[in-house]
């Protein structure tokens, strides 16, 4: 073997240990062994159900190739028959070396020579290679064609070089086989987070689809983002791997909440439905003994009516001020004034309302008291607990930082760590941003509708210019890509 050859081999060997990409890895094995070989065409075979499947196939004579990029050809699977010599291989378990097609009568070749036929090539030395792990198990074929000499003609493949080609298939087996493994298990974790943070969100309605949502949105936003800076002639921000990292994040921001009690999460009203039917009951109290004092002429029957009026007027506004969004200052002075009535129950004087249920009624925004709020907010803090103890691999390092920092805005004002500017890595704004805007237009809240996309844009926008909250540039990035729009059935598009 030549030093040229020893060289390339090392450098093969080299190539299969460090890549770990299948498609890119099934490129490189058919590139590199054409090339130590020298032949001018050449085809990779995976064995799956059976049946060898063409995966890469190259011809440089005829200029053709197929398979890169995982673009599988559109052929029809070999089937494990003795009629194929790549099948053949298989079955016998040995590399295949023939030094010319028309002139061999060990093997049944009618295919080469049709296929010749065909496209006017013209098959002479072929060299077909079984790739074998090293429990014997087969993995594909790689079938060359047409070795040449230094002088560019045609020649037999060489006994040396089928041992050479044994060892590298072996290799390469091996190496595809491990690329594969590794493949299965991220698969089987990445669809573990996927099932643990839909378990998650399946424990209350009211948040059944967001982590999906917002990484299906987070998918697009960055593909978004990666085609507009090729368009711009940059290199993309987000390679596979970091984008795998990030929408991993994504499906684990909320993974903390399996803590919240539902009492906190569904809770759609300012009132807990227990305090509701007390206050409600209570109101009808007030009007009950006043229809005694009437039965028993302390009252007129006027002044009864009066009564009536005033405990159903209030029980209407207090329902209306129980599942409202927001608070305006007439309702809470409202609230006040509810605040100073009282009755006689009994010979003694009652509120209408305890303290307990003014400080709740009177919640501005929301349905969550301060107490509660907290413990809502607490969600990111266990949520960075619990990732804490999962051992993500180098490739998923932020995962951890990137998912329990989604309530950090850059004004300082966000939680739990109140970062703030700079502090906050861009892959954070970014969930940040997918976060509000599916909170503001998802359908599925107990405390309120789902908001238009034209308005919930607008409150990002304010969010980012004004209040200083969001990042500018990524809040218009995200506007200009309408990641949002899926076309799902069950979820509007809602083109502005």
């Amino acid at each position: 073997m030549r030093d040229e050859e020893i060289k390339k081999l090392l450098q093969i060997g080299v190539l299969l240990s460090s890549e770990r990409d299948l498609d890119r890895l099934l490129e490189q094995i058919l590139e590199c062994v054409m090339e130590l070989t020298r032949c001018d065409a050449g085809t990779l075979y995976l064995l799956e159900d059976d049946k060898l499947w063409f995966r890469i196939m190259r011809n440089n004579t005829l200029k053709t190739y197929s398979g890169a990029n995982g673009e599988i050809p559109a052929l029809p699977p070999v089937a494990l028959s003795r009629e194929s010599v790549c099948a053949l291989a298989v079955l016998d378990n040995k590399t295949i070396r023939i030094e010319d097609v028309r002139h061999c009568q060990e093997y049944d070749l009618t295919g080469p020579i049709r296929y010749d036929a065909i496209t006017g090539y013209n098959t002479v030395s072929m060299l077909v290679v079984p790739m074998r792990s090293r429990t014997g198990e087969t993995i594909g074929v790689l079938q060359l064609i047409n070795a040449m000499d230094e002088t560019g003609s045609i020649c037999p493949f060489t006994e040396d070089m089928a041992l050479i080609l044994e060892s590298l298939a072996s290799q390469a087996a091996i190496t595809i086989q491990n690329v594969r493994y590794i493949k299965e298990i991220q698969e089987l974790f990445q669809s573990f987070v996927r099932v643990m943070s839909s378990a998650i969100d399946q424990r209350t309605p009211y948040n059944a689809n967001h982590s999906r949502r917002m990484a299906e949105c987070c998918g697009r936003f960055l593909d978004f983002l990666n085609a507009r800076a090729e368009e711009a002639g940059q290199e993309p921000p987000f390679s596979a791997q970091h984008r795998e990292e990030l929408v991993m994040s994504v499906w684990l921001h909320d993974v903390g909440k399996v803590v919240t009690p539902l009492e906190v999460m569904d809770k759609a009203k300012r009132l807990s439905p227990l305090q509701e039917a007390r206050l409600q009951n209570r109101i009808l109290d007030v009007w009950l003994t006043k229809r005694i004092d009437c039965l028993e002429g302390r009252i007129t029957q006027e002044e009864l009516e009066a009564v009536r009026r005033e405990t159903g007027e209030a029980a209407e506004h207090i329902a209306r001020i129980n599942g409202a969004g927001f608070l305006p200052d007439e309702e809470l002075a409202w609230l006040e004034e509810l605040r100073g009535r009282t009755y006689t129950d009994q010979g003694q004087e009652r509120p209408w309302i305890t303290d307990e249920e003014y400080a709740m009624l009177s919640i501005r925004k929301g349905t969550l008291s301060p107490e509660e709020r907290k413990i809502m907010e607490d969600h990111v803090v266990v949520t960075d607990t619990l990732l804490s103890q999962i051992h993500f691999s180098k490739e998923l390092s932020h995962v951890r930082e990137w998912a329990a920092a989604h309530h950090e805005l850059l004004d300082g004002s966000g939680y739990p760590c109140r970062r703030r500017g700079e502090d906050i890595p861009q892959e954070v704004r970014i969930i940040t941003i997918l976060d509000i805007f599916d909170a503001l237009v998802a359908d599925d809240r107990p405390y309120k509708p789902g908001m238009p996309v034209p308005r919930a844009l607008s409150i990002l926008e304010t969010m980012a210019d004004k209040e200083g909250k969001l990042d500018p540039a990524l809040t218009r990035l995200f506007v200009q890509s309408r990641c949002w729009e899926t076309g799902e059935t069950g979820r509007p598009e809602q083109k502005d």
